[in-house]
């Protein structure tokens, strides 16, 4: 019996895992499409803490405002109907109504500004400043009920669940520790003035909404650590994807192989063409071959036209037998004008001695000194 094994199978099974932290590209398209790591509980827990502080030291301040507003605008009442005998246009009417709102706005518009600014640094602190219309536009894939039951019965959706429940167990523990000690001032609300009284159950309600906050605050603190957890680990990627990613952005290694491979072929073509005006064949005598030029009209020292290595050196000495060009044995002097100089490039000053004597002894042969 032949079983026959899909090898694809285990090679997309090992590499489907995802192994690799998520690179600096994928993070910053995640934050372009509004995917971060982001707690509400922090926002929710500032939001909270804030409202009970500025309430705790701007409610008193506030009440007095608001009482001087309200018996302002009831004052005013009796004057308006005395001046139009009793039937005071609707006009006169609005307009007070829109002082009254207008000076009550202004009055509650400290509360409604720290809301706003720790909602916004709280968001700013977390996640810095970034504007993206992306989790606005319409998905169809949220209308699937097949992901939306997978959205229910998620691991998230546990997280939360057992958020909520901490949350509950955690303030009502908070407030029945607190209620229960300040018994004896809820007790006697009935004993006490009207005024008396409100203050009282204002000062309750802002100490226990501040150590609520604070309940809040912790809950936040674990959350946020939480969502960053699972948005390293979400963003987490394969080591195929990593080899995708970087084949998009830094090019195919086969293409760029390719590519390169090209340009060595052009820089051979261009040398073999130049060989040709060469003075001589530097070797040493079977593994390098250099070819030299000088011309003291064009250059200060001489270049190197052409060099190469094993294979290629055989064709340059082939290429310089063609056209009649000295090869001249020089076994240090070919390495270190091989390991040293580019082709294009002049030789380094401490080589100009030994390139010299080579040239003269070529010059004297072809009787040009």
């Amino acid at each position: 019996m032949i079983l026959e094994y899909n090898l694809q199978f285990f090679a997309e099974g090992m590499g489907g895992e995802k192994t690799e932290p998520a690179t600096p590209k994928k993070l910053s398209d995640a934050r372009n499409k509004g995917q971060v790591a982001k707690s509400r509980e922090v926002a929710n827990g500032l939001g909270m803490l804030a409202l009970f502080l500025v309430l705790k030291f701007w409610v008193g301040s506030m009440g007095t405002k608001f009482l001087h507003l309200f018996s302002g605008v009831y004052n005013k009442i009796p004057e308006t109907v005395k001046m139009y005998g009793g039937q005071v246009p609707a006009n006169d009417i609005l307009i007070i109504l829109q002082d009254a709102v207008m000076r009550l706005m202004i009055l509650v518009a400290p509360v409604f500004l720290v809301g706003f600014l720790v909602a916004f640094l709280s968001d700013y602190v977390q996640v810095k400043w970034k504007i993206t219309t992306e989790p606005l536009k319409p998905k169809f894939s949220k209308l699937n009920p097949v992901n939306g039951m997978k959205r229910i019965f998620s691991i998230q959706s546990l997280v939360e669940l057992i958020k909520s429940v901490a949350k509950i167990i955690l303030v009502t523990y908070v407030a029945y520790s607190y209620l229960i000690n300040e018994k004896e001032n809820i007790f006697i609300l009935y004993d006490i003035p009207l005024m008396q009284a409100i203050q009282l159950c204002g000062e309750l309600v802002i100490e226990l909404g501040i150590r609520i906050s604070l309940v809040y605050m912790i809950i936040a603190v674990l959350d946020f650590a939480y969502q960053k957890y699972k948005f390293n680990k979400d963003m987490k990627m394969t080591k195929q994807e990593v080899k995708e990613e970087y084949k998009q952005s830094e090019g195919d290694p086969q293409v760029k192989g390719k590519i390169k491979q090209k340009m060595r072929e052009a820089s051979m073509r261009r040398m073999m063409q130049d060989l040709p005006k060469a003075d001589v064949v530097i070797t040493n005598p079977t593994h390098y071959a250099v070819a030299i030029k000088y011309d003291p009209d064009q250059y200060d020292a001489p270049i190197v036209l052409a060099k190469g290595e094993d294979y290629l050196a055989q064709k340059i000495k082939e290429k310089a037998r063609e056209n009649n060009i000295e090869i001249v044995e020089n076994k240090p002097l070919a390495r270190m004008l091989y390991a040293n100089v580019e082709v294009g490039q002049a030789i380094p000053p401490e080589l100009y001695q030994a390139v010299a004597e080579v040239l003269a002894f070529v010059y004297r042969l072809k009787g040009k000194v």
